[in-house]
């Protein structure tokens, strides 16, 4: 009897592990740039070749099956042998540029290594990166100026991009001593930072007062003021330097933020294979300071 062979196809092999990792057919078609029912058949034709269900379709979201979970770290090595031979030795289809957004405090502190490592491992694609609000992300994105963007959104579900990590917020200060002072010193950003409509709706809402005392849309800006000991603000969990207090009385508690990754419509190529690499990165969540 002859020996079957198939070889696998590398889309195939990509649209599985973007579904696999957002759970989502929808998400999955947004990164890839590609629309629903083209994943969902390259899913099918996947399948097909190896005879072998990869995916639960019967709930409201997308599910590994045992074969599924086998596949995928197997996958993810093909993939990524792939792109590196194809950045060494391939000619032309990892050429392009990618306009990647991110609010500071996450491309300052989450990206710079996945960025390097992405740059390292495709040096002929042109990473342009812009540091703003996520409202100015998402604006300059229906503007067609981002292919992609980490954004902080509240947890909305899927409706506007790819959850990847949630974040939780609490209070800083350089010592507890701050709570003595009324009204109550804020350290903030400019609208629209979410901290800061955190921040603003939770302490109106405990009815406590207090005075914004120090704005500055720069992270380290507002670290300088957190230091200086000018007053208190609000920073994700993961970010809180040892040489700040977390205030974890006295003040109401913070309900957490979402970080979420958003393609723009129709964005593929280059985009998709960055999109990849950050779900892959940050699927756990971020590093810790």
């Amino acid at each position: 009897m002859a020996l079957r062979l198939v070889n696998l196809d590398i889309d195939l092999l990509r649209a599985f592990i973007t579904v696999a990792e957002t759970g989502s057919f929808t998400r999955a078609a947004s990164l890839l740039g590609r629309s629903q029912p083209a994943v969902s058949l390259q899913l099918r034709r996947l399948e097909d070749q190896l005879r072998s269900p990869l995916l639960d379709r019967t709930g409201r979201s997308a599910t590994l099956t045992t074969e599924g979970a086998t596949l995928l770290p197997q996958a993810r090595r093909l993939v990524r042998l792939n792109d590196d031979i194809l950045s060494t030795l391939g000619d032309g289809d990892l050429e392009g540029e990618v306009r990647f957004g991110a609010p500071e405090d996450i491309a300052t502190i989450h990206l710079p290594a996945i960025l390097g490592a992405f740059a390292r491992s495709h040096p002929r694609i042109k990473l342009s990166v812009t540091c703003d609000y996520t409202a100015n992300l998402l604006d300059q994105m229906s503007r067609g100026l981002l292919d992609l963007a980490l954004i902080k959104r509240e947890p909305v579900g899927p409706e506007l991009g790819v959850r990847v990590w949630s974040e939780p917020l609490v209070w800083v200060a350089l010592d507890a001593s701050i709570m003595e002072l009324s009204p109550l010193p804020l350290i903030v950003a400019p609208a629209p930072d979410i901290y800061r409509k955190r921040a603003l709706a939770a302490l109106s809402e405990a009815g406590m007062t207090f005075r914004p005392c120090f704005t500055s849309p720069s992270l380290a800006g507002q670290m300088a003021a957190l230091r200086a000991g000018l007053g208190i603000g609000v920073l994700p969990a993961a970010m809180a330097p040892r040489d700040l207090t977390v205030l974890r009385s006295g003040l109401p508690v913070l309900a957490d933020s979402e970080i979420a990754l958003v393609s723009a419509r129709g964005a593929g190529g280059p985009s998709a294979l960055l999109a990849q690499e950050v779900l892959r990165a940050l699927e756990r969540g971020p590093p810790g300071p």
